[in-house]
């Protein structure tokens, strides 16, 4: 009987075996899913949890919680996502599906943000003048060449090989002053740096956001965070199908068979290295090990996280940056040593400088400062993102719908941020951010939303109450968390499964597939989708449907008017 080895254990693993217990009919006692954390990109937990799960370096503080992302999801472009989840039961919702559960509660909670972008002037931007952020802010020259851009065939993407955002606006650098920039950028995660080619799929995929983008109204929000929203219940369904998860667990290296002459790939055993909960080997008889892979296995690779080599701190203690090369990224690299088109990952690894960014998790005892962020930007808790659009480090804020872990206490409060450029200096805690303790990253935060305060008695007055109701700030700086829009070329990722690939897939958002977005649950997911139909002789036709919304003509017509907004 032939078995499946899964490494890594990402959204992305999990659902190939979902699609080869589903789709394909397989026993899931069949199926070995290896991986150093639960989490994936997917995360959300309590800090002891997390130091619990895996190698936890620089925490003094193991109160709170934390989250190292958020990922906001799309109702109308994550057909995978939304096909796999029907299939599992949810854990909160009887009788519901977490596809039913997430847009039941989507649905009862719209998204509408009315706060998107603050500056220390102005306040939130929505106060009806040419600054408002309903304005797009294109001359016409940004129109053009945003035109251009997403008009490109795909026939002629070649043509955007290593360039970057920049170079292809430099004839017109307006374009980063304007407020879809502003939007753009922090909704995403793009940097100026950040690769041309990328921006193309997206304007594509995401078209039908482009005209809503300043109220964030196609987010669709899971009921808590994304791990107990979506991968507690993936990895319970299959438990219950019988698949085997093995925690702590790195694969190191793969063995190929010699098929020089024949120039195929054909993964013939795995090493791997167990770590203990501590980060030290788990015992000399365990701590090393082979796993054979027999001609009819397959082998699923997760070949690139992005959480890789995250660095956390506390309340009082900086991140210490964690220097080494991503693991994930590291395996990758041994394959492709010794095969010419299984892609280039320095390409995406071996330059922090486009990809990193620092997030921050706050938890408070009391409602105060969630309050008072309410206040200030006139919305609810769980209206998307707020983006201080001054500040050096674009700092921007995401208040959760409470409680947004199904445990957190009634009093207590939950809030995450991040910093798109943590290696600038902070305006009101000078120092780079990425230095800052969580207390520091506290501190510059309340300044920006003390300047955007207009209250007679706003939350300056409220600053030493607020400081005692927190529990705890995380930092977690992640030098890869958009290292997937790394300018690159194409062929520098590789294909899902490789052309002369008998047994080995690339499942993660470091793989090439036409038209879809990566940083998207949906990306991985269909990559599954993919990797699985193509190994069990499943037609390409049978593949979940994309959406074309970009050859829809009312989609685009409210595209260009929303360019000249």
């Amino acid at each position: 009987m032939a078995k499946a080895y899964m490494i890594g254990a990402g959204i992305g693993n999990l659902s190939a075996a979902v699609y080869l217990i589903r789709d394909g009919h397989w026993d899931g006692s069949n199926i070995t899913i290896m991986g150093l954390e639960k989490h994936g990109a997917n995360d959300g937990n309590t800090v002891q949890e997390f130091e619990n799960e895996f190698v936890v370096a620089n925490i003094n503080n193991a109160r709170g919680y934390i989250n190292r992302g958020g990922r906001m999801l799309n109702e109308e472009t994550y057909e995978n996502l939304w096909d796999i989840f029907r299939s599992i039961p949810s854990l909160n919702a009887p009788g519901r599906s977490v596809t039913e559960e997430i847009l039941e509660f989507d649905h009862a909670h719209p998204t509408h943000d009315v706060g998107r972008l603050i500056d220390s002037l102005n306040g939130v931007r929505n106060n009806g003048d040419n600054n408002d952020y309903s304005h797009m802010q294109f001359n016409t020259l940004d129109r053009l060449l945003l035109t251009k851009l997403m008009m490109m065939p795909e026939s002629q993407e070649r043509s955007l090989n290593d360039v970057s955002i920049e170079q292809w606006f430099s004839s017109s650098p307006h374009i980063f002053t304007t407020n879809f920039w502003y939007m753009w950028e922090t909704t995403f995660a793009f940097k100026r740096n950040s690769s041309a080619m990328e921006l193309r799929r997206y304007m594509n995929r995401m078209i039908l956001e482009f005209s809503r983008i300043n109220t964030l109204s196609g987010v669709t929000r899971t009921p808590y965070n994304q791990y107990e929203s979506l991968i507690m219940p993936l990895r319970a369904w299959l438990e219950d199908q019988g698949v085997h998860f093995v925690n702590n667990r790195m694969v190191t290296d793969f063995e190929f068979k010699d098929t020089r002459l024949r120039d195929e790939i054909v993964v013939t055993a795995l090493r791997y290295r167990d770590v203990d909960q501590s980060g030290a080997e788990a015992g000399t008889q365990a701590a090393e090990g082979k796993i054979d892979i027999e001609p009819e296995d397959l082998v699923f690779d997760t070949n690139g996280s992005i959480t890789d080599s995250t660095s956390l701190g506390d309340l009082d203690t900086p991140v210490v940056e964690d220097m080494n090369y991503a693991p994930s990224a590291a395996l990758w690299k041994q394959a492709a040593e010794h095969f010419y088109d299984l892609g280039h990952p320095d390409k995406f690894f071996g330059d922090r400088s486009q990809s990193e960014w620092t997030s921050f998790t706050v938890t408070t005892n009391t409602h105060m400062l969630i309050t008072d962020i309410s206040q200030i930007t006139q919305q609810h808790p769980g209206n998307a993102l707020n983006t201080f659009i001054d500040s050096p480090e674009l700092l921007s804020l995401v208040v959760h719908h409470q409680p947004h872990y199904k445990f957190q206490k009634e009093k207590e409060g939950v809030l995450w941020g991040y910093a798109l450029y943590p290696r600038a200096v902070g305006r009101y805690v000078h120092k780079p951010f990425i230095e800052m303790t969580g207390r520091e990253m506290l501190e510059e935060t309340l300044g920006f939303l003390a300047a955007a305060d207009s209250r007679t008695e706003g939350i300056a007055d409220h600053h030493d109450e607020i400081l005692d109701s927190i529990v705890n700030v995380v930092p977690a700086h992640m030098p890869y968390a958009s290292a997937l829009f790394n300018q690159r070329s194409v062929g520098d990722r590789p294909l899902v499964v490789p052309r002369h690939s008998r047994n080995l897939a690339f499942v993660s958002e470091f793989a090439e597939m036409p038209f879809d977005m990566v940083f998207t649950e949906q990306y991985s997911i269909r990559c599954a989708q993919v990797a699985v139909y193509r190994f069990l002789g499943i037609p390409v036709s049978k593949l979940t449907p994309l959406h074309h919304y970009e050859k829809d003509p009312r989609v685009l017509f409210n595209a260009a008017r929303t360019m000249f907004r």
